[in-house]
């Protein structure tokens, strides 16, 4: 259990045997031999680990294992091998305490709902209209209307997927993770999965997250279709509904104001870009209208970073109200919520107690 969990932390932490045993005080070979099972560390260097890698010391010994299946990336072809190594680290790392605090709670009580697809969904999907008519369904089925969905996180969530965002990446691949890399979806313990990159704007955040729904939504029932551009086409519809776009710009354009993307963006927190996309497949403006916009995209540089504020970035925090749910209960002590929330006990005592406030009600 030690070895496979040390390696899995220092591929996460993107760090090599020799740079590890640097930090830590030992030779790389030593390290190795900790990988390999051949040596356990002393006490001394287990704490040193723990702090390299930025880790509990408990982390190395948590009983709970987590098998990720049906992983797929939604990444470039030249994305480094070190970088998919690290997110996978965090991911397993992440997804492990997920699995850990639901199997802390009783079995008579369920802290998350179960991942179903509506019955009504047909087996086969042919045409763009079809994939429409779907992500129509599903806002339909969840109840989400036609305008903007607030929080994707939370809505995905609140279906019984489980979602991590994760940071990896950013300190030792600068600049490559915002270029190489913007979600994963697969199976954690028979739970889908959907990873973001929190270094990502919001709009670009919630693409990926509905892209991947469409993945669940559209797999094993495409026909004569690419999935990845289905998924897209998925995603597009599921954020701005056909509708609605036609409703805030008109049937038929002959021009559109790039204000007018802007606050599209603002207002169903999906990019310009995207929406321009969908402005053509919804038959709002020309084909030639449409080219003539991504070629001014490219002239700008906007396809890279838009012009005006951000769209606000997706936060989860179901997973730590989960964790206080089961403290609330006494599921779980202070000591283990400490570890759950990967904190050190005396700033879980701070965050817990909230000043006076904590005061009024304990």
């Amino acid at each position: 259990m030690f070895a496979t969990r040390l390696k899995q932390a220092r591929k996460a932490a993107g760090l090599s045997m020799m740079a590890l045993g640097e930090k830590v005080g030992v030779s790389a070979n030593q390290i190795k031999k900790y990988e390999h099972g051949e040596n356990m560390p002393s006490s001394g260097n287990l704490l040193k680990l723990a702090r390299a890698l930025e880790v509990r010391s408990e982390y190395f010994f948590r009983p709970v294992k987590v098998a990720l299946e049906s992983v797929e990336y939604r990444k470039h072809a030249d994305t480094p091998k070190k970088l998919l190594e690290q997110i996978n680290g965090d991911v397993l790392e992440q997804a492990e305490r997920w699995i850990e605090l639901i199997n802390l709670y009783p079995d008579s009580v369920k802290p998350v709902p179960s991942f179903s697809l509506p019955d009504s969904l047909p087996d086969s999907i042919k045409t763009p209209e079809d994939i429409e008519a779907i992500a129509k369904m599903m806002r339909n089925e969840w109840e989400l209307g036609q305008n903007l969905i607030p929080d994707m996180i939370d809505t995905l969530e609140s279906k019984g997927i489980m979602i991590i965002s994760t940071a990896k990446g950013e300190d030792a691949i600068a600049g490559l993770e915002n270029k190489k890399f913007d979600g994963l979806a697969g199976v954690a313990n028979g739970i889908p999965l959907i990873v973001i990159s929190s270094h990502h704007p919001g709009d670009r955040q919630r693409f990926t997250l509905a892209h991947e729904l469409g993945h669940l939504v559209l797999h094993g029932r495409l026909v004569g279709m690419d999935e990845e551009k289905a998924c897209n086409h998925f995603a597009g519809a599921f954020l701005l509904p056909q509708q609605a776009i036609i409703q805030h710009l008109g049937a038929k354009r002959h021009a559109l104001e790039t204000r007018e993307l802007y606050m599209l963006k603002h207002e169903f927190g999906i990019s310009m870009l995207a929406t321009l996309y969908r402005s053509g497949q919804c038959e709002i403006i020309s084909e030639n209208r449409q080219k003539n916009y991504y070629m001014q995209f490219n002239k700008h540089r906007w396809r890279t970073k838009e012009p005006g504020d951000p769209y606000p970035k997706e936060k989860t925090i179901l997973y730590k109200q989960l964790v206080y749910r089961a403290l609330g209960e006494s599921y779980i002590g202070e000591s283990k919520a400490a570890e759950l929330l990967g904190m050190p006990l005396s700033s879980f005592h701070e965050e817990r107690k909230l000043g006076e406030a904590s005061a009024a009600i304990n």
